[in-house]
């Protein structure tokens, strides 16, 4: 049977002369930093100091003894890696066995009977990049570097939101693989589901050895009960399994997520009874095992529906034939050095997204494929995955040496990633359909090749080949053909970066795109984030670290006149400009939201840029670098939810949304208060609507409870139950707010633990959008609640856990509010 040897310990780093301890699976800037060769690059001002590393080359060696390869019983010794980080030559003994050029790829070589010292030497990606470009000539990008010329994670060479530390490493694991006759080198389950009957059909090619040529091989499978063998007279087979009445997996909030185990085995069942070893004999075992794969896999069905209608062309996830609105995020790899994102780490994210009511998690082109457990939790929570193949922002050569690795890295990948459920959907590219047609590349690329062969050829090749079960998009943004614009709203995805850039954030309600794959607004990280970033620095938006830790072109500004058109742009008040720019992020995201989910099914989705952050930043992530929730985390939270109230402004008045995403309808009392600002009630009605199953009932408001703009002093609100959907007619700073006034008192959290909290807050006026920052009572605090409005007379109770100050005093000074102009 073959047998595994994890080679994690007795690395060494070169540097300087010396031999550091190196930590594998990792990479230099983190061995650099464990032996305090560097200081912390998401520290102050420190990624500038440590840009020297991603210049130079770096050596990883250890000791490979006889005994470690030795055949041991076995004819085969490989040396596995399933990524190396990235222009690499693998030496043994002072023999070259190998040279890689790809992050995203595995890599195989036979070490039988040979040991000494083994050695990894890594170039500088900056030079193998710019080696690649001499072949390939000069191509454009949106940044001042030279990713597109090497098989890296591209934003490790910066972003507008990320840190230029351009690593390298053994960043995933390498083993030792010990093995006999043959071994399964690739298996590939196809899942489909048809009148009821799920259906594996496990495609397996087989590697054998020399000696292993002539013997006679089976394949066994087993899944629910079910089992099947055949025979493997060459290096291909396939078997088949029927599995009557699955139970099928579905998204989370729309069904189950029930797992199966598939397990292959590779037997050697040549019958040796004849020969002089009898120790060898299958005659009554049925095969002498020789290798064996694992894998949860889930019965459900995927399509994407993309045909025409009268609004242009659709974009419309269906599982299971049900028809679904997508709540989705971007994905960034959760670390600028993603060897340090654990198992667990990717849980505590993805739960994260999946209590906001995100069911949908798309795997950005600029940074990695994920690493198996990533998969496993969203099969696990109910999370699809919308993987990109990893391209981004950038005109790409097609010519060689990179075409060979592009085919290379796209079929190791897609075999590895097939068997999980959550994965719905394959994306040739972020944005280079559409850079190609807007950003001037046209002209200076003068007919050199730019991607579009991969994306429209090579891609969907290897994904029909390999995986046909899953639908495949040449691109985001893309209409489909080159007969419609790429970015064009009404016909396939759409990416909304006008608005951010632009406009006001209302402007979000001026259209409704067919599926929104990008659109998002950005803040400034938690204040306690902030604080351990920057520390003993003087917090103001334009301090030093503040700037630094800001990479979108003119982020500040376009921050600034978020706010500014809502509200009095703070001066020399940086807590209070912390508060509104986190406020008007919230506020921005849900507006596109909750316009576009009133739209259904016109528009079949949402993808916010973005839920995670890869170090402590200004960005558009829900969740910051160090893991804390944004007030946009709640947000999604309430306009992710199965149902949803909204007033939405229109031509001819407001209109209430009652959207239902839920399987069943969804009976509901709405009451409609027009109110002063005092908050004295001046109409009122009491509605009994109906929203059908996955279904948005909209009704327009009775003239006799429209706010009178005109006043600057009414506003409208809509309840049921839990559920609260606010309208005011002017902008915050038009708006007569009183001046706030509450009363808060705090309690201990009977049996929560020490630092927990219940406060709760009674108001005496209008409270718009009370917000408690629970990292100013503690670092590890967290509350359960986001921005909340409330009248004359309302209570909240806002929980908290971890916190270190626990006064009320604190908790006031951890409060805030919408202030009049």
């Amino acid at each position: 049977m073959k047998e595994a040897v994890q080679l994690t310990e007795g690395w060494s780093l070169q540097h300087d002369g010396k031999a550091l301890r190196a930590q594998v699976p990792g990479c230099v800037h983190t061995d650099l930093l464990a032996a305090g060769v560097i200081d912390d690059p998401f520290l102050g001002l420190n990624e500038n100091e440590v840009a020297w590393v991603g210049r130079r080359a770096w050596t990883y060696h250890r000791p490979l003894a006889a005994e470690d390869t030795a055949a041991d019983g076995h004819e085969r010794t490989d040396l596995v890696f399933d990524g190396l980080d990235t222009a690499a030559t693998i030496t043994l003994d002072g023999r070259e066995l190998g040279r890689t050029r790809n992050m995203h790829r595995r890599y195989r070589f036979d070490v039988t009977g040979r040991h000494g010292d083994l050695r990894v030497e890594f170039a500088s990606a900056y030079d193998e990049a710019e080696s690649v470009r001499r072949l390939t000539g000069d191509r454009p990008n949106v940044y001042p570097e030279p990713f597109q010329y090497i098989r890296k994670m591209a934003c490790s060479f910066g972003w507008d939101w990320g840190p230029t530390l351009v690593t390298a490493g053994i960043w995933r694991p390498v083993r030792l693989e010990r093995w006999s006759t043959a071994r399964l080198e690739r298996v590939r389950p196809l899942v489909t589901v048809t009148d009821g009957t799920g259906r594996v059909e496990v495609r397996v090619d087989i590697e054998r050895t020399e000696r292993g040529a002539g013997r006679r091989l089976a394949l066994d499978a087993t899944i629910g009960g079910v089992t099947a063998r055949t025979e493997a007279d060459g290096t291909e087979a396939v078997l088949t399994l029927e599995v009557p009445e699955p139970e099928l997996w579905w998204p989370r909030g729309h069904g189950a997520q029930p797992l199966y185990d598939l397990q292959v085995s590779l037997l050697d069942t040549t019958d040796d009874t004849d020969s002089t070893d009898s120790t060898d004999s299958t005659h009554d075992t049925g095969g002498r095992p020789l290798d064996s794969w694992r894998r949860r896999i889930g019965f459900r069905t995927v399509a994407l529906d993309r045909s025409a209608d009268e609004e242009g062309t659709g974009f419309t996830f269906v599982v299971n034939g049900v028809r679904i609105f997508a709540r989705g995020v971007n994905w960034i790899p959760d670390d600028v050095f993603p060897s340090r994102v654990t198992p667990e780490r990717y849980r505590t994210r993805l739960t994260q997204a999946a209590d906001a009511n995100i069911d949908l998690v798309r795997i950005w082109g600029g940074g990695i494929y994920e690493d198996d457990a990533f998969y496993d939790t969203c099969d696990e929570l109910g999370l699809m995955v919308w993987q990109d193949f990893l391209f981004a922002c950038a005109a790409y050569p097609e010519e060689q040496p990179l075409r060979g690795e592009v085919e290379a890295e796209a079929r190791d990948n897609v075999v590895r990633l097939m068997p999980h459920p959550s994965l719905v959907l394959w994306n040739g590219n972020n944005e280079n359909l559409w850079g190609f047609r807007d950003w001037d590349w046209e002209p200076e690329l003068a007919g050199d090749s730019w991607g579009e062969g991969y994306y429209l050829g090579l891609l969907p090749r290897v994904v029909a080949e390999l995986d046909p079960t899953r639908p495949y998009t040449a691109g985001s943004p893309w209409s489909g053909s080159w007969d419609h614009h790429p970015n064009d709203p009404a016909h396939g995805t759409h990416h909304s970066w006008e608005v951010w850039n632009r406009q006001d954030y209302a402007e979000y309600r001026a259209s409704v795109p067919r599926f929104v794959a990008e659109f998002g607004w950005q803040a400034p990280p938690a204040l306690a984030t902030l604080r351990r970033a920057l520390p003993g620095e003087r917090l103001a938006p334009d301090s030093p670290g503040m700037l630094h830790h800001q990479k979108a072109e003119d982020g500040n500004g376009k921050l600034d006149r978020g706010v500014a058109r809502h509200f009095p742009l703070p001066e020399d008040d940086f807590d209070r400009w912390h508060y509104l720019t986190q406020l008007v992020q919230a506020r921005a995201v849900a507006a596109g939201i909750e316009h576009w989910r009133a739209h259904w099914p016109v528009c079949a989705g949402t993808v916010v840029w973005q839920l995670n952050d890869c170090w402590p930043v200004s960005s558009w992530a829900a969740i910051d670098g160090d893991g804390r929730r944004k007030p946009l985390y709640h947000e999604l939270r309430r306009v992710y939810a199965d149902r949803l109230l909204t007033v939405q402004p229109g031509p001819d008045g407001p209109v209430l949304a009652v959207i239902n995403q839920a399987a069943g309808s969804w009976p509901v009392a709405v009451t409609l208060r027009r109110l002063h600002a005092d908050g004295t009630v001046l109409a009122r009605q009491v509605l009994d609507l109906s929203a059908g199953p996955r279904a948005v009932h909209r009704q327009p408001v009775a003239p006799e409870l429209v706010p009178d703009a005109a006043s600057a002093k009414e506003f409208l609100i809509a309840d049921a139950g839990e559920l609260r959907a606010v309208y005011f007619p002017v902008t915050d700073e038009d708006f007569a707010y009183p001046a706030p006034e509450y009363d808060v008192t705090v309690s201990s959290s009977l049996g929560a633990g020490a630092g927990s909290l219940d406060v709760v807050v009674t108001a005496r006026t209008l409270v718009r959008d009370l917000l408690l920052q629970p990292d100013r009572l503690g670092p590890a605090a967290v509350c359960d609640t986001g921005p909340r409005t409330l009248l004359p007379g309302e209570q909240v109770r806002l929980t908290v856990r971890g916190a270190e100050e626990t006064g009320a005093n604190a908790v006031r000074a951890a409060l805030f509010c919408v202030a009049p102009a």
